[in-house]
């Protein structure tokens, strides 16, 4: 079955203006999450997803009561929870293979959530703006088609994306959410924005950079943070774009420069220069060809745990 709003099909054929129209509850909700300061999530209980990453956790998590994700310009933040299970699965999507990501998460949710015969699937999605390159319009329709083609009835309830999540500044296009935690236990869903980013940011963010497909990155089951094996070959002109000057760097390497956070080059910098003194990981990283395993201690914390102790 397709993607229902108040149990009635979307009709992607009409413009999104008209679908939002013919759905006013959606923009009201939108309104009020855009009216919501970000909340600063701590690293305790938190498990952060970059982008093209995903994890699907259940409320009987003792590890995890935060999945987040931030910095989304005209990528989407997507959550699809099960409310029989409250399996909640978080993904950062930023367009690459949108049908094949949904089909993902759509089965990781799925799997925790078989024996249950009640409760339904609820789809929220967050982010992009009016972008020059409407890249955010096409990723809303992509999501919305993706979901649509579901044998499984999928509600939207939560669509704050391109012009339900924009704001205009002296001619210049902004998001105005750029971040969201959703707490498994409760289902609540907020803006928010994260100190802690890891562990191994870089290393996360340089498999993106290196062109990786949609990546499950946590096992519910053990509890366990699973980074890697990841395999990449020189990346190319490494030494060029570490020599450029950080507006070139904004210029080139962001589909949306004028929107970017703060942080955004020196995030670049950092993770081209893991990619640099690390151009075969499968030698210096990953030598064994094992996964980076880490699991939360006593204070809510990741710490790395050696995969012959598992």
């Amino acid at each position: 079955m397709p993607l229902l709003v108040n149990g009635a099909r979307v009709d992607l054929a009409r413009p999104m203006r008209d679908m939002i129209r013919a759905h006013p509850h959606l923009e009201e909700k939108a309104k009020l999450l855009r009216s919501q300061p970000a909340r600063t999530v701590e690293p305790k209980g938190l498990l952060y997803v970059q982008q093209r990453e995903f994890a699907v956790t259940t409320p009987k998590d003792g590890s995890v009561i935060i999945l987040g994700s931030d910095d989304a310009t005209t990528c989407h933040i997507v959550v699809l929870r099960h409310t029989g299970s409250g399996a909640t699965c978080l993904t950062h999507c930023d367009g690459s293979d949108t049908e094949a990501e949904v089909l993902l998460i759509m089965s990781s949710v799925k799997s925790f959530s078989n024996s249950t015969g009640c409760g339904r699937l609820e789809v929220h999605l967050v982010g992009g703006f009016n972008d020059d390159r409407q890249l955010s319009q096409k990723l809303t329709n992509q999501l919305l088609r993706a979901f649509d083609l579901q044998p499984e009835d999928v509600h939207l309830v939560t669509f704050c994306v391109t012009e339900l999540n924009d704001r205009e500044e002296q001619d210049i296009h902004f998001p105005i959410v750029y971040g969201i935690a959703v707490n498994v236990k409760t289902a609540e869903i907020f803006p928010a924005t994260f100190p802690e980013k890891g562990p191994d940011e870089d290393l996360r963010s340089a498999h993106v950079l290196t062109g990786a497909p949609l990546t499950n990155i946590y096992d519910a089951k053990t509890e366990q943070l699973r980074i890697g094996p990841y395999f990449w070959g020189p990346f190319p002109h490494v030494d060029f774009w570490l020599e450029q000057d950080d507006a070139q760097i904004l210029q080139n390497l962001s589909t949306s420069p004028l929107a970017e956070p703060p942080h955004f080059v020196s995030h670049i910098r950092s993770t081209l220069t893991l990619l640099k003194e690390h151009p075969f990981p499968s030698r210096s990283l990953f030598p064994d060809r094992k996964p980076r395993i880490y699991k939360k201690n006593k204070e809510g914390l990741w710490e790395q745990v050696c995969s012959d102790k598992i």
